[in-house]
């Protein structure tokens, strides 16, 4: 299972957003995510084996948090893209500042 499968479904992605607020047992889960507890836990599984997710027992509860370490892959992914997004909005506050909008006057100044 890739890092890339596993953010593929909107409900992993919920599941990702509530973890990243801090630990919760599997139970919590079910109730916020609005789904049966046998798919939260297939859920849980594919994160767990993407490398998202970490599961530790408490007495006879699972509680999971994310792995931020999990996230490398996606955040190297997405790097070159970073950049080139960078660039292009680099380019174009250096035409806006070439070719100011003669209906505003600069700020600072009044008309």
């Amino acid at each position: 299972m890739t890092i890339f499968t596993a953010l593929a479904d909107p409900k992993r992605r919920e599941i990702l957003d509530l973890l990243r607020e801090g630990e919760r047992p599997a139970g919590a889960i079910v109730a916020r995510v609005d789904l049966a507890q046998p798919t939260v836990s297939q859920h849980l599984k594919v994160l767990r084996e993407a490398g998202l997710v970490s599961v530790r027992a408490d007495a006879n509860r699972r509680v999971y948090r994310l792995r931020p370490a999990g996230l490398l892959e996606l955040d190297a992914w997405l790097t070159p893209y970073r950049r080139l997004w960078a660039d292009r909005l680099d380019a174009l506050e250096l035409h806006l500042d070439q070719h100011p909008d003669p209906t505003h006057p600069p700020k600072g100044t009044t008309s």
